[in-house]
């Protein structure tokens, strides 16, 4: 649910980076704040318990273009890894426009991706959202360690719907914008026909 900034003449959409615990999400946020123009981004706030951690800064991207003569800022977020803070992550989910699902590709983390899959999408439902209809892209993070699961064997175990999906290896930046790029495409897009 964008928010619309009248006096700046800007929209305002929000992306969320979900995920396993220690997928890369953080990991993301990071590379792509230390490449954004200082002038095109806010600060990057982290809200911090003792158990869980949050992160999300704010970017206007300048080669996106306007919509109706407002331009757009994108809002990024993660939500703590671990399921035990499902409050944290359905809060964070509230009045998403995206999703990125940072999967790790490492074999012994197979099980974990797919059942925060799973949480996704009953906290999306839970908020009136459906996986199916919301701007969502995939990306299969660590591909440069030894002991990663085929992409072809994690398509249809993670992504059975066949939405845009992205290998990467997010400390080194390799398919951190492509991913990123990828869902803010399909949310202008969403604005465009007025959803």
């Amino acid at each position: 649910m964008s928010f619309i900034n009248y006096m700046a003449r800007e929209i305002n959409c929000k992306i969320v980076y979900y995920g396993p615990g220690l997928c890369g999400k953080t990991t993301n946020l990071q590379y792509i704040y230390e490449r954004t123009n200082p002038d095109a981004k806010g600060k990057m706030i982290s809200l911090a318990t003792e158990t869980e951690r949050t992160l999300f800064f704010d970017f206007l991207p300048l080669s996106l273009g306007e919509i109706r003569g407002f331009k757009t800022r994108f809002h990024l977020y993660t939500v703590p890894g671990q399921v035990f803070y499902d409050a944290s992550r359905k809060l964070i989910l509230k009045g998403v426009d995206g999703v990125i699902f940072v999967a790790d590709s490492q074999m012994e983390r197979l099980e974990a991706n797919q059942e925060s899959v799973e949480n996704l999408r009953t906290n999306l439902a839970e908020q009136g959202y459906s996986l199916e209809k919301i701007p969502y892209v995939i990306q299969y993070n660590k591909r440069d360690l030894p002991n990663v699961v085929p992409v072809e064997e994690l398509r249809p175990l993670i992504n059975p719907m066949n939405v845009p999906d992205y290998e990467a290896n997010a400390r080194a930046g390799v398919g951190v914008f492509d991913t990123l790029k990828a869902v803010s495409k399909l949310v202008l897009n969403e604005l465009k026909r007025g959803g």
